[in-house]
């Protein structure tokens, strides 16, 4: 088995409200950033898992975000493995 650290990244849908990131760029523009054309706010997850391979640690990471850590309606998320470590067990 192979302990695998992913991050995963939450964000709301292209086009849907995003109330958090409106009110965070009208702050930015009240600080005198008057370049930022939009802010988004999401979820930043790192997770770390074992599994027999890559592809099984994506799958299960899939899987949490389909089931529990994104919003299927909302949200949309990308998952990537940062590290992979033969586990010595």
């Amino acid at each position: 088995m192979t302990r695998f650290q992913l991050e995963i990244r939450v964000v709301p849908r292209p086009g849907l409200l995003d109330p958090e990131g409106k009110a965070i760029q009208s702050g930015l523009l009240s600080l005198d950033y008057p370049d930022v054309q939009e802010v988004r706010v999401g979820k930043l997850l790192l997770i770390e898992l074992v599994a027999d391979s890559p592809k099984g640690a994506m799958d299960m990471a899939t899987s949490m975000c389909e089931r529990l850590l994104a919003n299927p309606v909302t949200e949309d998320f990308q998952i990537q493995i940062l590290e992979e470590n033969e586990n010595s067990e």
